[in-house]
């Protein structure tokens, strides 16, 4: 039997430390991962939930509340939460674990942290390769919680069936930016935090901005995530939603296809000896950055 069917063949939701140890040979680009990833098979039907937003808005305090949900349908979930990787000194805080730490001893939750390696978006090809894994392994639900900055709200939308966005009541003042971004690839907005003043305006003005065209119906559900208020309705939401039933499932897969092959075309770009020489050649008086990026083609 070759590594990828080896690998393949005990790559199960029953099996946390297995699917632990695969997902490391992924992330890390180990020797087989190519093999692992292109022998992977989907036998079970899984949905990938993507949970996305600015920073504040509670998205981990809401997917904590979803899991309790999902666990009473007798479902198996697995999380990856990415967190922002420094640009400075490349490491990640990593902390989504701890704050979902309630569900570190559940046989039937899996949780995963995984840095963003410099993704500007917050998304890496890593963070695709790694929810098909979980996939392949026959979880459920596979829930992604992104950072939330820059281009993540638009990237997840070529990873998730289904696609959260979390705002809070004070983001009404950013009301006319979702029109530009996060309308086109939400499958249904979650206003968190709605025990807080104005959270009725702003999810009447929402709803006025998301439903101007006729037969829209993306949902708007408030929530107070510490306390589980509205989280029931998300989590029926997700439920009732069947994967694969995706009408943008082509230009999803093209956004995959896109991030796979822009990894493997920068494999050989070093971002710290990258660093290291841009330091080195700033100190000459005919340093230039286009130049300089020429040499590194």
């Amino acid at each position: 039997m070759a590594p990828a069917q080896k690998a393949q063949a005990t790559i199960s939701s029953d099996d946390f430390k297995t699917v632990a140890r695969v997902l490391t040979v992924v992330e890390n680009g180990l020797p087989g991962s190519d093999e692992l990833l292109k022998g992977l098979r989907f036998t079970k039907p899984s949905t990938i939930v993507g949970i996305t937003g600015p920073p504040g808005a509670g998205k981990s305090t809401v997917v904590n509340e979803l899991i309790n949900q999902l666990l009473a349908g007798g479902k198996k979930v697995a999380v990856l939460a990415i967190d922002p990787t420094s640009p400075f000194n490349f490491g990640s805080l990593l902390g989504d674990r701890i704050r979902m730490a309630a569900h570190f001893s559940h046989p039937d939750v899996f949780i995963r942290s995984l840095a963003t390696r410099g993704s500007l978006g917050g998304l890496s090809a890593k963070t695709i390769e790694m929810t098909d894994v979980l996939r392949a392994a026959g979880f459920d639900y596979v829930l992604v919680e992104t950072v939330g900055v820059g281009q993540s709200e638009v990237e997840i939308a070529g990873l998730a069936d289904i696609t959260l966005v979390v705002l809070v009541p004070e983001a009404g003042d950013e009301v006319q930016n979702i029109k530009s971004g996060l309308m086109e690839i939400a499958d249904a907005f979650v206003i968190n935090k709605a025990d807080r003043p104005d959270a009725d305006l702003f999810a009447n003005n929402l709803k006025k901005i998301i439903h101007q065209k006729p037969g829209d119906e993306i949902p708007v559900f408030k929530t107070v995530g510490t306390t589980g208020v509205g989280i029931d309705e998300v989590a029926d939401y997700i439920l009732s939603s069947k994967p694969g039933n995706n009408s943008r499932k082509a230009m999803l897969l093209a956004e995959k296809a896109y991030r796979l092959i822009q990894q493997k075309r920068m494999e050989g770009v070093d971002k710290r000896r990258l660093q290291q020489d841009i330091e080195e050649a700033m100190g000459r008086e005919d340093f230039n950055l286009y130049s300089f990026v020429g040499k590194h083609i």
